[in-house]
């Protein structure tokens, strides 16, 4: 919006972007005021920061759980493997043990991604497995490869 300013309306106790009004109106130049930028439309910045920000909770929310089972699946394994030697369990039970729990825990396990490996009293499990994500855009798969010893102390 244009409009002309006439100096006599300002003092000297005038701000100073009045009184450079009112010096443009005194040249035959009309000033330009701002109405703060409120001109009804969105701001195209703010509106792509929070799609980014929508899509970072939404990654987490999906991905989060899968993370926090396969962690729970890592503590379990350890505890089969401490006291797998202890229990003197054989190679098959304590895979079998690895396989409860990887069902207990809703994990995509099968009896082929567990290797157990067991001499004097050490047990070493690996297991490999992938869960696949879905984000709606994407298929994110997940690898993740697990394993928990019994090192003795001496």
């Amino acid at each position: 919006m244009k409009f002309c300013l006439f100096p006599s309306r300002f003092g000297t106790g005038a701000s100073r972007r009045a009184r450079r009004a009112a010096s443009r109106a005194i040249s035959g130049k009309c000033a330009r005021v701002r109405t703060g930028g409120e001109r009804g439309a969105g701001n195209l910045k703010a509106v792509v920061w929070t799609a980014i920000l929508v899509a970072f909770v939404y990654t987490g929310v999906m991905v989060i759980p899968v993370l926090i089972n396969e962690y729970e699946f890592q503590d379990s394994l350890q505890n089969i493997a401490r006291f797998a030697s202890v229990n003197r369990k054989t190679n098959e039970q304590v895979k079998q043990a690895v396989l409860d729990e990887a069902q207990k825990e809703d994990l995509p396990v099968q009896a082929e991604d567990v290797k157990v490996e067991g001499a004097q009293g050490n047990v070493h499990i690996n297991v490999a497995y992938s869960v696949t994500v879905d984000l709606k855009v994407y298929q994110w798969t997940l690898n993740f490869h697990p394993d928990a010893s019994n090192q003795p102390l001496f």
